[in-house]
């Protein structure tokens, strides 16, 4: 799971961190420097929330019996592909507009209050869909699936830097749109890796019958067997139900997100509709 939670890093620190340079922006522009300290204060708050958060549902499950942990890592698995089905759907619509939605926010509540708020239920949302995403994959014998979480947050930190000062430009419309056909990819594995986890908790049926077995070929053991399953949750010897379960989700999401979005008129077009000039926006 190193280069699958890399991924998740990646894309949801990539995220907070366009959210923090987005309000540091808004509050240089406005003549509201002076408040960044209530803004560094929410995101603070947030991370704070977040490591809680983890450790609570990390530890909490250490008690339950083997069955009970395939259990719980099953309905974990199936969580964690509905956070990033919606995650990516919404990406693909209304996330486009995010700079806009948090500029809304601050500008219908104006005030030091208001900042760290927003900050705090911004930047929170994404700790929480991380820890979601990943903490079933972090265990106390295994930290490499924490050290891909950690590398790809390092990577978005310090690519936002860079462009908050200008260093670099980067397509984020395009960024996105790979990193999230990736996670399309991701997130049908952990499915096939969650079914699999019902099955041995007896919650479904079919443990025992596999669809094919590629052992010869993807050999158990070797470094490329292990890269695709640490990436995507590929086995080479997967039951029917999971594998079912994997082809089904990967051709309805891949088609879900990488379908042509409705276009909706923005509030300009609609009050300058004559107008034949298109308005610009910005991505961040």
């Amino acid at each position: 799971m190193l280069y699958a939670n890399l991924l998740i890093g990646l894309r949801e620190g990539l995220e907070a961190t366009m959210i923090v340079i987005i309000l540091a922006a808004y509050l240089k522009k406005t003549g509201r420097s002076h408040e960044r300290p209530w803004l560094w204060g929410g995101v603070a708050a947030a991370l704070a929330i977040t490591v809680v958060s983890f450790l609570v549902l990390q530890f909490g499950t250490k008690t339950l019996t083997t069955q009970g942990q395939e259990l719980i890592g099953g309905i974990a698995s199936l969580v964690t592909v509905a956070m990033i089905t919606w995650m990516l759907l919404w990406m693909s619509s209304t996330g486009k507009n995010m700079a806009d939605e948090l500029k809304g926010k601050l500008d219908a509540a104006i005030g030091p209050k208001a900042v760290f708020l927003v900050a705090l239920l911004a930047v929170g949302r994404e700790g929480i869909e991380t820890i979601l995403l990943v903490f079933d994959s972090i265990t106390s014998d295994n930290v490499t699936p924490f050290i891909g979480l950690g590398i790809g947050v390092a990577i978005a930190v310090v690519l936002g830097v860079l462009m908050y000062r200008g260093a670099i430009t980067i397509n984020l419309r395009m960024f996105f749109k790979v990193v999230g056909i990736l996670l399309v990819v991701v997130a049908a594995g952990i499915l096939r890796y969650g079914i699999t986890d019902l099955q041995e908790a007896n919650v479904l049926p079919g443990l025992y019958t596999t669809l094919f077995d590629i052992s010869g070929v993807l050999t158990p053991g070797t470094w490329y067997a292990a890269l695709l399953e640490g990436m995507f949750n590929i086995v080479p010897a997967p039951t029917v139900l999971a594998f079912i379960g994997w082809a089904v989700y990967l051709v309805v999401a891949m088609w879900l997100f990488l379908r042509p979005s409705k276009k909706v008129p923005s509030s300009s077009e609609g009050s300058d509709a004559h107008s034949s000039t298109p308005t610009a926006s910005s991505n961040a």
